[in-house]
């Protein structure tokens, strides 16, 4: 709806005969030279505050926007999810056409000395934001500046040796290293200070109470011979089955299944269905090559045994698996295209997210989605030449 919405830099679109990597450096160029966008005077620390509703709760997520290390002395980066290549060669080329960081990728730590909420309080609370916008879902979005240099030092001080773990931008992160040694190796050593050494990133507590993490489900498309009887006979040595009628119920047995067992939901023929799995005994036989943690994961059950083992489809193949956080539109696509089905999951434990970072394990693919997203567009890092 902007000729200045931030979708120009990030997300330009493919044309016959242009490139959309030089269009965004344009367009980032002209936006710095017209003051569309306004360098700030003095450095800062941003926090940031997003209050925003799930299932009807209102709740609220604080945080700070600072730059992150890439590696090397001070904090240990923790991924937790596999990446694409497709997306990271798509996100590399943007970064060197525009050097900068258009968006912050969204990183976890353990406040538990609460750095974060009483920093807010001594310093912030009582000023007035310099970004408060809300979106269409209702959302508020409140961004300050945080420049006082004095606090500052306590405040790097705390965060100092963190395990930072990333919920959301494995993509970026792992460009931002590709990128970083590319630099590297253009202009020799680069020093401590240069821009290409750090990556812009939201902070927030791992054990916040604003945290949420929902799930992303599974489209499965273009299996014309699936026939729910053939498929209950085949997954009975794995799972108990039990048909739900009404969606809500389904949901809330669904939810509820999950706190205990290992469940799936699945949806076919105007029909929902939980799939319990019978023992975690089969994990071990099933999933061979992967720790304890990992195999207990829903997805991992259901990419694994229900995709993989009873479907015979290979789990990178983009046409026929496709991923949705939102139940009532895979619900609709299945009652509109007899040939797919939907599998829901429950969301994953940040617990769980920890332990298998930490063991230096990789969940599938959209396995999380934390909500909300850090916005883009609100603040951008663009490199600065001088200092590399």
């Amino acid at each position: 709806m902007s000729p200045y919405n931030m979708i120009h830099l990030e997300f330009g679109k493919d044309k016959p005969g242009e490139d959309k990597y030089k269009l965004a450096e344009t367009y980032f160029n002209n936006w710095l030279k017209e003051e569309i966008l306004i360098q700030d005077k003095k450095p800062a620390i941003y926090f940031y505050n997003q209050r925003f509703a799930v299932r009807g709760e209102t709740k609220e997520r604080l945080g700070f926007i600072a730059l992150l290390r890439l590696e090397g002395k001070g904090n240990t980066v923790f991924p937790h999810e596999h990446t694409r290549l497709e997306p990271k060669e798509d996100r590399f080329q943007l970064i060197r056409r525009v050097e900068a960081n258009l968006s912050p990728i969204f990183v976890l730590f353990s406040d538990e000395k609460r750095i974060i909420r009483r920093t807010y309080e001594r310093y912030i609370k009582d000023t007035a934001p310099f970004i408060e916008i809300s979106d269409e879902e209702k959302m508020s979005h409140k961004i300050w500046r945080f420049n006082s240099e004095d606090a500052w030092e306590l405040f790097q001080a705390q965060m100092e040796n963190k395990n930072i773990f990333i919920a959301d931008g494995h993509h970026r992160y792992e460009v931002a290293l590709a990128f970083k040694e590319e630099m590297k190796q253009k202009l020799g050593n680069l020093p401590e200070e240069a821009d290409f050494n750090y990556i812009m990133a939201y902070f927030t507590n791992i054990e916040g109470k604003g945290l949420s993490i929902l799930p992303i489900h599974r489209l499965v498309e273009g299996i014309s011979d699936f026939r729910i009887d053939n498929f209950k006979e085949k997954i009975k040595a794995y799972f108990d089955i039990q048909e739900i009628k009404e969606r809500d119920q389904f949901l809330l047995l669904l939810e509820k299944a999950g706190v205990r067992e290992n469940t799936l939901g699945m949806y076919k023929d105007k029909k929902f269905y939980l799939l319990r799995l019978k023992n975690k005994k089969i994990l071990d036989k099933e999933i061979l090559d992967k720790p304890k943690e990992y195999r207990s994961l829903d997805v991992t059950i259901l990419n694994y045994i229900v995709l993989k083992r009873i479907l015979g489809l290979d789990l990178e193949d983009k046409e026929k698996i496709k991923f949705n956080p939102n139940t009532d539109e895979l619900i609709s696509r299945v009652d509109n295209d007899n040939s797919s089905v939907a599998f829901f999951l429950n969301p994953v434990k940040i617990g769980q997210l920890v332990s298998i970072a930490q063991a230096g394990e990789r969940m599938p693919p959209k396995s999380t989605y934390f909500y909300p997203k850090v916005f883009a567009g609100l603040l951008i890092n663009k490199f600065n030449k001088d200092k590399s």
